[in-house]
């Protein structure tokens, strides 16, 4: 067993001074504040919060997840040195026999707890608002496609254009089957978005990307996925997919519901350069990633530790910053064992300086070199 204690610590309530920890294995097995049970094992010279959980990223480290399993470790590797200790592997956009290569590819990884799931972005997109995805390998949404492709593996989240004939259905069928749905790449207009989330669409894949912009007589999807109750919305807070102050007066009217996402790439951690994210080139330069010859952003180079930098920076309030990066990704999907410091969950814990720069991670009760 193992008290650790730290001068202020992120609970599930909010911020608390005088935080500790008790845990035992890889499990936290009580927390709370004042006088520790014991005398503490260590105390930490920061904040201490809950690990960060991301579950919209492809890569890092100069590999993308659909690489390989080792490649994938090495994604894995690199954002966990930046506090992010469970992580989705995103897909891009692939032929139907490579994305099922690449989720049992994947599927080791989850079946072991390093990876937490898997996220299909596409095939199933609009080409008007492709991104960063091969327009020739879009394609609608048929049935028997989509519970091949969800069968093969620990598929845990579906990105979808839900205006694509047969999207409903497929909504309808992935719900029922405890897949998350979110809704992006998308040309949909207020309705049609209406109407996915009424069939079970409980996400918003990266809010404002790669989507329709928010007109004030032509709303598009924008307005009711972050209108409704219900709705989680990514948010890239890397101050280039999406204006700062935007990202602040989200969180702070959807503070529940707001999720920031790195939506990342192989350059994460890496540095500027040339890569291959799917088939196609990317240049990363000063930090941005977009289409080779473009101006088509392809990616993030982002962490979530960033992500919270940048956050705090525009105004949004510490609690609401760490939540969009604890808690709420890990209520998003269903994670429950994870994003909160609280007796039961996995002991990922996450130490920051006053500048909220990482100085130490731990994952399941052992602090990372």
């Amino acid at each position: 067993m193992t008290v650790i204690a730290a001068p202020s610590m992120m609970s599930p309530s909010g911020l608390v001074t005088d935080g500790w920890v008790v845990i035992e294995g890889a499990s936290i097995i009580a927390c709370g504040t004042g006088r520790p049970p014991s005398a503490p094992d260590e105390i930490v010279d920061g904040l201490l919060s809950p690990g960060f959980v991301d579950v919209h990223t492809h890569g890092g480290g100069g590999v993308n997840f659909g690489d390989g399993a080792d490649e994938a470790r090495r994604v894995l590797a690199t954002h966990l040195a930046c506090g992010t200790t469970t992580m989705m592997g995103s897909l891009v956009t692939g032929r139907l026999e490579t994305l099922h290569e690449s989720v049992l590819a994947l599927a080791p990884l989850v079946a072991a707890g390093e990876l937490a799931g898997i996220h299909l972005e596409g095939p199933w997109l609009s080409p008007l608002f492709k991104g960063a995805h091969d327009v020739s390998l879009l394609r609608e949404p048929v049935m028997a496609d989509v519970q091949n492709l969800v069968s093969a593996g620990p598929v845990r989240m579906v990105t979808i254009a839900p205006e694509l004939p047969g999207a409903l259905d497929v909504i309808r069928w992935l719900v029922s089957q405890g897949v998350v749905v979110a809704v992006g790449h998308t040309a949909a207009d207020d309705a049609c978005t209406r109407e996915a989330i009424a069939a079970g669409a409980t996400g918003a894949t990266h809010l404002f990307n790669a989507m329709p912009a928010l007109l004030h007589r032509a709303p598009g999807p924008a307005l009711p996925l972050w209108q409704t109750p219900g709705v989680w919305v990514e948010l890239i807070c890397d101050g280039v997919h999406v204006a700062a102050d935007l990202v602040a007066h989200v969180v702070t009217t959807k503070p529940s519901h707001a999720v920031f996402v790195t939506d990342a790439m192989a350059a994460t951690g890496v540095g500027d350069g040339d890569y291959i994210l799917g088939a196609l080139r990317v240049a990363v330069r000063d930090g941005v990633a977009r289409l080779a010859g473009t101006d088509t952003i392809a990616g993030s180079t982002l962490t979530l530790s960033r992500a919270v930098q940048v956050a705090v920076g525009a105004g949004v309030p510490l609690e609401l910053a760490l939540n969009a990066a604890t808690k709420n990704p890990a209520d998003y999907v269903g994670w429950a064992s994870v994003g909160r410091l609280q007796a039961g969950n996995r002991a990922d814990m996450v130490v920051l300086d006053r500048d909220l720069r990482v100085k130490k991670v731990m994952r399941g009760g052992e602090w990372v070199a």
